[in-house]
């Protein structure tokens, strides 16, 4: 029989045992971030000057709520801090001023993966179809990127660092600070040289002996377009920013019957036909259907899509593009054409020429055309 001493001793030493089994399970079990939305990561003291960093710069941001991964199974900033140089690039790959940065983006991950730098690229989708892991993939192998890419396709990271632009980059630290900061093409000297001098902090906190050399790189067939240029701005044929349209009723979705005006006026847009505006694009509903739009620059170039795939033709002042046609375009005897069966960012006119003003028109032989806006470059 057992007395009631005996009974509180064997349940005294069950009840150690599940808390040590607890503890011993919890204390063993993998380690997982977890981090608040747009959670601050844990800056690290590898730095001796901290305290004064912590005074000018901000903290980076962990990356959040990740919907897919591309050249990693998986990626996160706390893993780095302390170990790496970070380059953070918001992008996405319809859009062709990221497409113009990447060159840079690609060379310095060649030269510097090997020296402590770790570059991850941000995909926010602008438009839906930009939020396809397929089409992000294609991309990605399309324009030869090698750095892990984060798809993030809710903003849940562009949120956290309250951009608004693409591309932006951002640099950071061995410590975890964002110490650099730019918006946009350009700046490329200045961003390399950066990445240099943090790589040299890198290697002096962590007592490594190396060189970083200081040369700077520009890549072979890299696009950059004159700030003394003024070229038309980025049109949008979506009901929510077609502000634009010159012969139809912008901010509206739904059918409209347009037709072609009397004159046009530049950066203007004018579509003939029938069409259906959705808040991101417009899709022509009849067959021969135009878009004509008068803009100032070098290079003109659309974002479109098609479900079952369509043919365009394009003109230029009204005849068939010459020596000017862009990458996308095929030259037929006397026609230049494309025909649209991907989703994404099409090259129209490239100049050799270079700069000028010219009346683009873009006739769509049967219905079922998507596109989303022009770009200029």
């Amino acid at each position: 029989m057992i007395t009631s001493n005996k009974k509180t001793t064997i349940l005294v030493i069950v009840v150690v045992i599940i808390i040590s089994s607890i503890f011993y399970l919890e204390y063993n079990k993998p380690l997982r971030l977890k981090m608040p939305k747009g959670g601050e990561v844990t800056p690290s003291t590898t730095s001796a000057n901290i305290e004064e960093k912590a005074k000018k710069y901000p903290l980076a941001k962990e990356i959040v709520s990740p919907s897919g991964f591309i050249n990693t199974d998986n990626i996160n900033l706390a893993e780095l801090i302390g170990k790496k140089v970070i380059l953070i690039d918001f992008w996405t790959y319809s859009c062709i001023n990221c497409q113009r940065a990447m060159p840079y983006l690609k060379l310095w991950y060649d030269k510097y993966k090997d020296k402590g730098l770790e570059i991850i690229g941000i995909h926010t989708p602008e438009f839906e179809f930009e939020k396809k892991y397929e089409n992000v993939t294609a991309a990605v192998k399309k324009f030869g990127i090698e750095y892990p890419v984060v798809l993030d396709n809710d903003y849940a990271t562009w949120n956290a660092y309250r951009n608004r632009y693409w591309p932006r980059k951002y640099l950071i630290d061995i410590d975890g600070f964002i110490v650099y900061d730019h918006i946009g093409e350009g700046a490329y000297t200045v961003t390399e040289q950066k990445i240099q001098e943090l790589l040299e902090e890198r290697m002096l906190a962590l007592n490594i002996q190396e060189d970083i050399k200081k040369d700077i790189s520009k890549p072979e067939g890299t696009e950059e377009v004159s700030p003394l240029v003024r070229i038309s701005p980025e049109i949008y044929f979506g009901s929510s920013r077609n502000f634009n349209l010159g012969n139809g009723k912008s901010n509206v979705s739904g059918i409209q019957s347009l037709t072609e005006p009397d004159s046009i006026k530049n950066n203007t847009l004018y579509l003939v036909g029938d069409w259906d505006f959705t808040k991101e694009f417009a899709e022509n509903k009849s067959s021969n259907a135009k878009i004509i739009f008068r803009y100032q620059a070098e290079k003109v170039f659309i974002v479109a899509s098609s479900e079952n795939g369509v043919k365009i033709r394009v003109l230029r002042d009204k005849v068939p593009l010459g020596d000017e046609v862009g990458a996308d375009v095929e030259k037929n005897n006397d026609e230049s054409s494309i025909f649209i069966d991907q989703d994404r960012l099409y090259r129209v006119i490239e100049d050799p020429k270079g700069y000028g003003e010219h009346t683009l028109e873009i006739i769509i032989e049967n219905p079922g055309l998507r596109i989303f806006t022009f770009t200029f470059g």
